[in-house]
């Protein structure tokens, strides 16, 4: 399973998802978007959002902390 957290260091949801994801022992990459501008682009044109955080599971998109639709995506019972 592949997991991209995007964040920035203000988002104070990005740190609660990357907790959660620790807490549950589910490794992820974090996508700081704010050292990646790069990246910015493919990412509004991933997600249609320009906030984060956004999860990447497997392909598929988490906006926001969402913990029901996190724990569906992850097999997180």
């Amino acid at each position: 399973m592949k997991v991209i957290v995007y964040t920035s260091p203000s988002c104070l949801y990005c740190h609660h998802v990357k907790d959660f994801l620790n807490e549950n022992k589910i490794e992820f990459e974090e996508v700081d978007l704010s050292q990646r501008q790069d990246m910015v682009e493919d990412f509004i044109k991933k997600t249609g959002q320009m906030a984060v955080p956004v999860t990447e599971i497997d392909g598929e998109m988490v906006m926001g902390f969402d913990v029901p639709k996190l724990k569906e995506k992850l097999n997180i019972k």
